[in-house]
């Protein structure tokens, strides 16, 4: 029970995620609960998006100190980071591939569509980076995410080929861009996090 096959999720066409326990562990939570400084946070994030505070803020913003320090840090990857957003958006979503969450998954599908990717980049993304059509860049991208995860480390022959592409800071970035969306899938698999509704989320 619990293997990984059993909590891998599809997407609906209407956003639903199929098989995935509709009940959080931990909820979102309310003014009282976040505090005065994390609802406000949170509405702007809401009305740049045009609905409500998606539930991935809601949530974590319970723990209220360490949920302010850790939106300043990833937003410093996302969307401050220095590689390119199309490069970003591709290795969020082989890390949502990889780690079954459908709630990443729903999010940067939309975003990476908006930073260039094609509908069938998103969708050829799960099929890896031995799938055709990928430049070597992206395939190099996409091994990234695969060995971190896999192996917790980037190969040598992989580091080879990214270091022909990126610099000393952007390879550092990628190191912590997939490490970073990793543990937050962790954490929203962990927590249970549901799906927004399709015209409230972020993008």
């Amino acid at each position: 029970m619990g293997g990984k096959d059993e909590r891998r999720f599809v997407v609906s066409a209407v956003g639903e995620f199929v098989g995935m326990s509709d009940q959080p562990r931990i909820g979102p939570g309310d003014r009282r609960r976040i505090g005065f400084v994390n609802a406000l946070i949170t509405g702007a994030i809401g009305r740049a998006s045009g609905g409500r505070p998606p539930n991935v803020f809601t949530t974590l913003a319970r723990n209220r100190g360490l949920f302010r320090r850790w939106l300043f840090f990833a937003g410093g990857l996302m969307p401050g980071g220095k590689l390119p957003r199309r490069d970003t958006e591709l290795v969020i979503l082989r890390v949502a591939h990889n780690t079954d969450c459908g709630y990443e998954w729903s999010h940067h599908e939309r975003l990476g569509q908006r930073a260039g990717l094609s509908a069938g980049d998103v969708e050829r993304v799960r099929s890896g980076a031995d799938a055709p059509g990928w430049t070597s860049r992206q395939q190099q991208l996409l091994r990234a995410a695969d060995e971190m995860h896999d192996e917790g480390q980037i190969g040598e022959q992989t580091w080879a080929g990214l270091a022909a592409e990126l610099d000393d800071r952007l390879l550092i970035e990628l190191c912590l861009l997939i490490g970073h969306y990793e543990m937050l899938a962790m954490t929203l698999n962990t927590l249970r996090v549901q799906p927004d509704p399709p015209a409230k989320r972020i993008g």
